[in-house]
């Protein structure tokens, strides 16, 4: 009897079997006419495991408005568990450098952060010119930014025991026309694919709106009649794992004032045949490393 990962697999699509992006018709990826959104804000959210095995989940924002460009720690699963909150634009609050310890449930944490010279593309996370270092009683639980090796080497003890890091979510946010653009990896092993979200209409536009979605420049699902077909599912295979790639654009169609649509991008195992819902992440995370991408796209500026 075949497992249940193999059944699948004759319905899933695979990236690297799937036509390239222009093979459906004659436009490319990327419309020129079709001006990329505008990402407002990334969150990602870490599990680290000690080397006791006392696990705490550590959620990093990046957000930017047209005022001002933040960064935001939270520890455990509640929203109002924030750390502290780094505003780079504000005149009363200009420490783009420094440290911060304190006591977070049983676990001493200890924050360092260099953001002065960062480098910021098109999004509110920095590419370089920083680092973000978070100890977890005297380990190193979380590394970020280029500079981060070199500031661990200099001002952490020798010997610092790095504990377990598991990157369970990204949630990204965007405003502005229907084309989202972004990379992830599926896998804390596993290499970086560039990911791309674009609807637009037969002939452009948005009539007769058709979602397509590209994964590393090859196109992985075409949906038509997208007013009618507004939720869905299909299952990809990426890196030799199961991606549950999930879209909901209702309002896009239906509730004009609120006009954002959800994207989820959601690995699993070949005996978990569930789609796992929003609301049910953090509990599931909390005991699993399965990854999600959920990208939240606003038509709206």
């Amino acid at each position: 009897m075949r497992d249940i990962a193999s059944c699948l697999g004759e319905y899933a699509i695979q990236v690297s079997e799937t036509t390239s992006c222009s093979s459906y018709s004659g436009h490319a990826c990327i419309s020129p006419t079709l001006t990329p959104s505008v990402q407002n804000s990334v969150t990602s959210l870490y599990k680290i495991t000690s080397s006791t095995q006392n696990h705490i989940l550590i959620k990093i924002t990046w957000s930017r408005t047209h005022v001002a460009q933040g960064l935001t720690i939270n520890f455990g699963d509640e929203p109002s568990s924030s750390a502290f909150k780094l505003n780079m634009n504000s005149r009363l609050f200009r420490k783009k450098k420094g440290n911060k310890a304190f006591d977070f449930d049983d676990s001493k944490i200890e924050v360092f952060w260099d953001l002065s010279t960062a480098n910021y593309r098109t999004g509110p996370e920095p590419v370089d010119g920083f680092y973000l270092l978070i100890i977890v009683d005297s380990e190193l639980g979380l590394s970020l930014g280029d500079m981060a090796e070199e500031f661990a080497a200099k001002k952490l003890k020798s010997g610092t025991p790095n504990a377990k890091l598991s990157l369970i979510s990204r949630t990204e946010h965007y405003s502005g026309n229907t084309l989202y653009s972004t990379n992830a990896r599926f896998s804390d092993t596993g290499v970086s694919h560039e990911i791309l979200i674009r609807c637009s209409g037969e002939e452009e536009g948005l009539r007769n709106p058709v979602l397509s979605v590209f994964v590393d420049k090859k196109k992985v699902i075409r949906v038509k009649r997208l007013q009618w077909n507004f939720r869905g599912n299909q299952t990809i295979f990426v890196d030799g794992l199961l991606v549950d790639l999930l879209w909901d654009v209702h309002d896009w169609f239906f509730n004009p004032a609120s006009g954002i649509a959800v994207f989820m991008f959601r690995t699993r195992s070949g005996l978990d045949s569930r789609l796992w819902l929003e609301e049910k992440l953090v509990k599931k995370e909390q005991d699993s490393v399965e990854f999600s991408l959920l990208i939240y796209a606003c038509k709206n500026p």
